[in-house]
């Protein structure tokens, strides 16, 4: 049985925590920063956890399922 490659985009995007559980980004960070509100911005920062009905698309990306 051949390993299973990880999924190049989805290392660089998500990160797991100590409990098993997934970390993500918020989108909408990156450019085109000066129509949105100080608000907008600062509530981009903060990274969430991805939805339970994707957890195991983005663990089988992860190699880790």
């Amino acid at each position: 049985m051949p390993k299973i490659k990880t999924n190049s985009g989805a290392k660089k995007r998500f990160a797991l925590t100590g409990s098993g559980k997934i970390k993500r980004k918020h989108a909408f960070h990156s450019h085109i920063l000066t129509k949105k509100t100080k608000k907008q911005k600062r509530n981009l920062t903060h990274s969430g956890l991805i939805a339970k009905c994707d957890e195991n698309n983005v663990k089988s990306l992860l190699g880790l399922k």
